[in-house]
């Protein structure tokens, strides 16, 4: 009968995590502490590689998911990569599928997760946090959402599970003020189930472990399959639908706004993209509503406040 089994981790090379087996544990970590373990597209390949292997590795019982250092568990996705992804949203909806594939494949990895929260959970970190079947926290760790202040959307994981995690009234709370969470607030509210001082967090995350090591396998795989049918529900019958949405929104002028302001380390105008609402300003385009032609060179869809031609330099609105 053949018996599955994993590579020993030495035989991976990884540049964004680090992977490790210790006896029953496998533990993949965030590896890139200089930018707060933001996910990257790269990141999220070499996530799958490793998760891959946790599934079919017989000998691999539990997952422990945490990040390099002591200051971010993950940030999120790195914006500096997202801004590429303003001009070309199409580059987006292949980062996304990476995204929802990771998280997928932890949920279905057939054993249980534990997420080892260093520091701070933010957007897209809280949901790989909850996308994890049980979360220890150190006691400094704080948490939030931030798409509806960065211009996005936290549509994959937290709209769907946070108001099955929290109830709905908080997570209301959670996505729409998208505030700071002390470890504490969360632990009490249901969104981590324990909160250790820093120092202890290895021992907790190993007493769980072994727990959930001494547990019969094809019942705990069962047990989390049954567990999962109302995350099931809401993910499938939203995901794919968020993942397009997320896409062609890419290049509005709000997440325009919000990826440039974190660039430029800058307050977000909130105030300037309603003023463009209110005065009639086409939200749909950076510039305003492509409906010029050049009269020279013809070129078309130039945006309407275009004073002169980008393609010939000559002035818009009137021949010789």
């Amino acid at each position: 009968m053949t018996r599955f089994s994993g590579k020993s981790s030495d035989s991976f090379v990884f540049d964004n995590i680090l992977y490790e087996k210790d006896g029953y544990k496998a533990t993949i970590t965030f590896n890139r502490p200089e930018a707060r373990n933001a996910v990257t597209y790269d990141m999220l390949i070499e996530l799958q590689i490793a998760l891959k292997d946790v599934a079919w590795d017989d000998d691999i019982s539990v997952l422990i998911l945490t990040g390099a250092g002591d200051v971010a568990f993950c940030a999120g996705a790195d914006l500096k990569e997202q801004q590429e992804f303003i001009r070309r949203p199409r580059d987006y909806y292949k980062w996304m599928d990476a995204f929802i594939r990771a998280h997928e494949m932890i949920r279905t990895l057939g054993k249980p997760s534990i997420a080892r929260l260093n520091g701070m959970v933010v957007g897209g970190g809280n949901e790989f946090n909850i996308s994890c079947d049980i979360a220890v926290a150190a006691n400094h760790v704080r948490l939030r959402q931030v798409g509806t202040s960065h211009g996005s959307v936290a549509a994959a994981g937290a709209t769907q599970f946070l108001p099955i995690m929290v109830g709905d009234r908080r997570a209301r709370e959670i996505l729409l003020f998208n505030e700071w969470y002390t470890a504490e607030q969360a632990r009490d509210w249901g969104w981590v189930n324990y909160v250790v001082p820093y120092a202890d967090i290895d021992a907790k995350v190993d007493e769980l472990a072994e727990k959930l090591y001494n547990k019969f396998p094809d019942k705990m795989r069962y047990t989390r399959q049954q567990i999962n049918f109302w995350r099931d529900l809401s993910w499938g019958l939203t995901i794919q639908h968020a993942r397009d949405w997320l896409a062609i929104h890419n290049t509005s002028p709000e997440t325009w706004e919000g990826v440039e302001s974190f660039i430029d380390k800058r307050d977000v105008g909130y105030k300037n993209i309603r003023l463009d609402m209110e005065t009639g300003r086409d939200p749909a385009y950076h510039h305003g509503p492509p409906t010029q032609t050049c009269p020279y060179c013809e070129t078309t869809h130039i945006p309407a406040d275009f004073i002169f031609c980008g393609v010939c330099g000559k002035p818009l609105g009137e021949e010789d």
